[in-house]
């Protein structure tokens, strides 16, 4: 059973059954033209245009621009900000680079790698991030909104004095510490195909912030790590989980972990808040992953976690198909909007207007054939994955009848 926080939220979410569209849902879509100017290199698989491109696809459907589903400038974070998290001298080396030079130290710190390259707006575009990240929990928090997107972040891969993983300056992080400094509750579900292993190490050793992720495994993708002992450490011990996907991982499968996993530990612990980084880099045919999902878990899983009745902060992340990218989080912003199921945008939209040839069906993927061949290969690997995770953390969370930890 839960603890008493748990029966609390259990009442206020009802039953676990899905809550129904609400209609008059506030959302508040931070963005910032600015961004449009501070590119990553060409070359680089991170395009900072995905943002801009779901931006005008919500404007041509009507779904952003309208009461209750506005849009809220961002704003750069300053540098004291940046401090909350980063050290002073990364962020120094960051400057540095960013203005041409580029010394050992700087190497040293991350900068540089395939995954790291030096540009100019390298830093600019990193505090636009988290100036958005955090705008978007004090939006929240001033209970301007009941939902929040900022899909200018996601960079979970900075830790306070490195970069990697096309990251520097970890938003995440910090909107998480923004809302923990207002004395709320927080759980960071991360279900990007990447471990968000940044994000994982700054809540590492505390409890006001439960780190749940689910992702592609690190036997077989970067940042190769995010195991199912990796639970935290001190009084932070039993409040990290991770959910290591096999490659191959399909709809069903990610829908089995999500429900087994994520849920019940989300209803145990009784968030205020929830802060989701929605990487659409889990979706077939990304370039960088091998994942066979489709952004029909989209839906699930931002209906979900709206039926936990909690204010929610949804952030991008990856996505290296910019196309499906885009359509994802348009669908994960019309599901918010609490506009149902059908997919109202069918007709001529979809691989038309997204300039995509794969798929003329609107927002929703076509759903993906999964082969017996792919099922034997995902199974086994993925249900030990979720027994572990409940043998490592579910006794921090869950007690038999008896009171003796399950």
């Amino acid at each position: 059973m839960v603890g008493r926080r748990g029966v609390a939220f259990l009442r206020r979410i009802g039953t676990g059954i899905l809550a129904s569209p609400m209609n008059d849902r506030r959302l508040a879509f931070v963005y910032s033209p600015e961004i449009e100017a501070l590119p990553y290199p060409a070359d680089c698989p991170f395009k900072t245009d995905r943002s801009t491109l779901t931006r005008r696809q919500l404007i041509s459907f009507g779904l952003l621009g309208v009461p209750a589903r506005t849009e809220v400038a961002a704003r750069r974070a300053t540098r004291t900000e940046l401090e909350g998290f980063h050290r002073p001298g990364y962020l120094d080396q960051l400057e540095r680079a960013a203005a041409g030079e580029l010394s050992v130290e700087a190497l040293n710190v991350g900068l540089g790698a395939p995954d790291t390259p030096v540009f100019r707006e390298m830093l600019e575009y990193g505090a636009w991030a988290a100036g958005a990240g955090l705008t978007a929990a004090e939006i929240l928090l001033e209970g301007r909104a009941d939902v929040a997107f900022n899909l200018l972040g996601g960079f979970h891969h900075a830790f306070p004095e490195r970069a990697g993983g096309f990251c520097y300056v970890n938003d995440v992080v910090l909107a998480c510490l923004r809302l923990t400094q207002a004395g709320k509750r927080v759980v960071c579900l991360d279900v990007d195909a990447h471990h968000g292993d940044g994000t994982q190490a700054a809540f590492y050793g505390r409890r006001d912030v439960f780190t749940i992720s689910l992702h592609e495994s690190g036997k077989t993708l970067y940042p190769w790590g995010g195991f199912e002992d990796e639970i935290g450490e001190g009084p932070g011990r039993g409040f990290n989980a991770n959910v290591s996907l096999p490659a191959g991982t399909y709809d069903d499968a990610f829908r089995l972990a999500f429900n087994e996993v994520a849920v019940p530990l989300i209803t145990a612990y009784a968030p205020d808040v929830i802060v989701t980084e929605l990487g659409m880099d889990t979706l077939a045919g990304d370039p960088l992953t091998h994942l066979h999902m489709t952004n029909n878990v989209v839906v699930d899983v931002i209906e979900r976690l709206l039926a936990f009745r909690v204010p929610l902060l949804v952030i991008g992340g990856g996505g290296y198909h910019v196309e499906n990218t885009v359509r994802g989080w348009a669908l994960a912003w019309r599901t918010a909007c609490g506009e149902g199921d059908e997919d109202i945008y069918s007709l001529g939209l979809g691989g038309v207007m997204l300039g995509s040839t794969e798929w003329a069906g609107g927002l929703r993927d076509r759903e993906l054939v999964v082969t017996d061949e792919r099922r034997h290969s995902v199974g086994p690997a993925l249900l030990a994955s979720i027994e572990a995770v409940k043998h490592h953390v579910f006794p921090y969370h869950f007690k038999s009848p008896g009171g003796v930890p399950v």
